[in-house]
């Protein structure tokens, strides 16, 4: 299962916490490098992006769990588009196939 993880700094982080932030980033790394599909900062500074790929959600858990106290994640299920399509238009014709 592929998952797009979201990042945004918490607003009450101080320059302080954001240098400690960094200190620990530069020791971490992910349960599973190769389950990281794309790893991504965001130009303007403030988080970032990451296409996990993994058949166990808790490696989501343990990896963003040590970065909690600065950053507000999202993680979201995702499928392949060509895939959202098939069944988006499964959907369609099941609508439209009620009277």
């Amino acid at each position: 299962m592929k998952y797009a993880v979201t990042w945004e700094i918490r607003p009450n982080v101080t320059e302080e916490a954001a240098k400690r932030s960094l200190q620990v980033f530069s020791k971490w790394s992910p349960t599973h490098p190769e389950h990281f599909r794309e790893f991504l900062g965001r130009l303007d500074g403030n988080g970032g992006f990451a296409v996990v790929e993994t058949d166990d959600a808790r490696e989501i858990a343990k990896d963003t769990a040590a970065f909690a106290t600065w950053f507000e994640f999202h993680v979201y299920p995702c499928l392949e588009i060509a895939d959202t399509a098939a069944i988006n238009g499964e959907a369609v014709a099941f609508l439209e196939s009620i009277s």
